[in-house]
């Protein structure tokens, strides 16, 4: 192998959202990776999906529908 242009692989800590660890071999950038999301609270893998509504996203949906809605029939008449 050439020598310079391979990163450096060496052994790193995983920490889970529940607070297991164990290592394994990577190329990131610490020693230790933290993970936000994992296969024990994400919701494809848990099968309970979280509605996250950020800044009204459904209330604008609703009040942009029921305006093409009303502009619809207002056309239909």
């Amino acid at each position: 192998m050439k020598k310079g242009i391979h990163p450096y692989y060496h052994v790193v800590d995983v920490v889970m959202t529940d607070g297991t660890t164990y290592k394994t071999r990577s190329c990131y950038k610490s020693d230790r990776m933290v993970l936000d999301i994992d296969s024990k609270s994400h919701p494809f893998f848990t099968g309970k999906q979280m509605l996250v509504d950020t800044a009204g996203r459904v209330e604008r949906f609703n009040k942009r529908f029921e305006k093409s809605k009303s502009i619809k029939e207002s056309r239909s008449k």
